[in-house]
């Protein structure tokens, strides 16, 4: 069998879960398995090389980010070669120009576009257990790009597409897929499988098990996808088609936390007024989440608008550089989301979520839905009674 694993930044933190992971590897491969290895950069890694850099300039450009903060990842795969070589095995660590890991031109928010499966290849003929540096390929420039964060997640499922893998690994410190996050709700419970649609949800709504694009491609190219510990050696959760669970309305729940709420004012009534405003943040490279808009009584309307936190600045900038004069951002949201197939024929879903959020006084700002979701904005500080509550609600513990 050919199987792809990925490894996070908490796994090989240091040189012990180095070597806990090498034996993993190496364990993988003496089961007469080829293996190739997608890691993260080490612990906090990332963040002390953003650290380093707003010491340096607060203002770097992304194409220079994303040099700095590639040498991460790098690390990770060349440390991790030495302590399989010191082992006995043969191991390459390999960056993403030398598998050949192409993708779209824009810096810290690139896309795959190709993977070349001729390195890897080569490689594994020679019966190396190859290690490739996770979030991050090269853009037709030959520039470094990298795929944002929980971007390795996404080359490991790619390359496990490439290279029609057997099957995908994602190895966290959590032993899998949870109903909610155990670290806010203790009694939150784990999936022994979830669809693919509900996995995508669930990570595009703030669950960090796994990066959205990851299961849109694992789900595209049918990908064998597992999620479990590397601390630990309990059953993880298989991500699949369809699941047999779609007679339960809710699932598992969600929170993202670190959102502005961007309002903009005086909009004059027009046919485009919606595309104008939000053509000027996509120039921008600022991604928009829940959207809400509604007339005045001047005859203007308002417009409403979730970013991350950290796009605020650049935002408001490129809006008041457009003529967009009454505009102003709130810090201090999260969104909190219930997730389920079995949603849509269970009619009162929402009216229980907004009792359960009525009942411990949760304030609820911006609401937004989709088939399988209904997402509300909150204020950040009630993200934890929220979701104990929700919880509790749907009856998802233990």
């Amino acid at each position: 069998m050919l199987i792809v694993q990925k490894y996070g930044g908490s796994s090989v933190a240091n040189a012990e879960r180095i070597f806990n992971v090498a034996s993993r590897i190496a364990e993988t491969y003496d089961k007469g398995h080829n293996v190739i290895v997608i890691l993260s950069a080490q612990g906090d890694t990332t963040d002390d090389l953003i650290e380093k850099a707003n010491e340096i300039n607060p203002n770097a450009s992304r194409r220079e980010m994303d040099m700095l903060l590639s040498t991460g990842e790098q690390q990770s795969v060349a440390l991790m070669a030495m302590a399989l070589n010191k082992m006995g095995y043969n191991a390459v660590s390999l960056n993403a120009f030398q598998v050949g890991i192409e993708t779209t031109p824009a810096h810290s928010v690139a896309k795959i576009r190709k993977i070349s499966d001729y390195r890897i290849k080569k490689e594994l003929e020679k019966k190396n257990i190859v290690l490739v540096t996770g979030f991050q390929g090269y853009n037709e420039f030959n520039d470094v790009t990298t795929l944002g964060r929980g971007g390795s997640d996404t080359s490991a499922v790619a390359i496990a597409a490439a290279l029609k893998a057997d099957l995908c690994e994602i190895y966290t410190d959590v032993d899998g897929v949870y109903t909610c996050d155990p670290r806010i709700v203790p009694d939150a419970k784990k999936m022994t499988e979830i669809s693919f649609d509900e996995m995508s949800e669930l990570a595009s709504l703030g669950a960090k098990v796994l990066h959205t694009r990851s299961v849109e491609v694992a789900q595209k190219f049918g990908v064998n996808l597992v999620v479990r510990s590397s601390l630990t050696r309990a059953e993880g959760t298989i991500v699949k088609e369809g699941n047999k669970m779609e007679s339960v309305p809710v699932r598992g729940i969600a929170s993202d936390k670190e959102i502005a709420k961007v309002t903009v004012k005086t909009i004059k009534d027009t046919a485009d007024k919606t595309f104008k405003l939000f053509s000027v943040l996509e120039k921008a490279n600022v991604s928009v989440d829940m959207i809400s808009q509604y007339p005045t009584d001047n005859g203007t309307y308002v417009i409403e608008f979730t970013i991350g936190q950290d796009d605020t600045a650049v935002a408001i900038e490129s809006l008041k550089a457009a003529g967009y004069e009454d505009v102003e951002a709130k810090n201090g949201f999260a969104k909190v989301s219930i997730v389920g197939a079995g949603m849509a024929t269970h009619p009162g879903v929402a009216c229980s979520m907004f009792e359960a959020l009525a009942d411990v006084n949760v304030d609820v700002d911006l609401i937004s839905t989709s088939e399988i979701s209904i997402s509300a904005l909150v204020p950040e500080e009630s993200v934890k009674t929220a979701l104990i509550a929700l919880h509790y609600k749907f009856q998802l513990s233990k």
